[in-house]
């Protein structure tokens, strides 16, 4: 997979002390996603917008909010998660990411 016609913002976004870090890609349409790559642990995020993550390696358990039970998620595997919720991750393997955020 690549794109096109994208900036990259060059600052590193680094979460739960460095074990998380992703790059932004902004798009002409003013769209944005997120590359990066978690090492194996547990994390919670909170979504502002809509977000669509695809599983690019590796392999996580997730548990979104409202939600009973964790699922597990492989490459080529994506899961969504509503705007202003959260979701629960277990990264059980270096596992690579891209988050596409939907603005509704």
């Amino acid at each position: 997979m690549s794109f096109e016609n994208v900036k990259v913002v060059k600052k590193a976004n680094v979460y739960f002390d460095g074990n998380v870090t992703s790059r932004t890609l902004e798009f002409a349409d003013g769209t944005t996603k997120s590359l990066g790559v978690m090492q194996p642990g547990e994390y919670v995020f909170a979504t502002a917008d809509k977000e669509i993550m695809e599983i690019l390696g590796g392999e996580c358990e997730v548990k979104i909010a409202g939600t009973d039970s964790f699922k597990t998620y492989k490459a080529g595997d994506c899961f969504e998660v509503d705007a202003n919720s959260s979701f629960d991750i277990k990264a059980k393997t270096l596992t690579d990411y891209c988050c596409s955020y939907i603005k509704e």
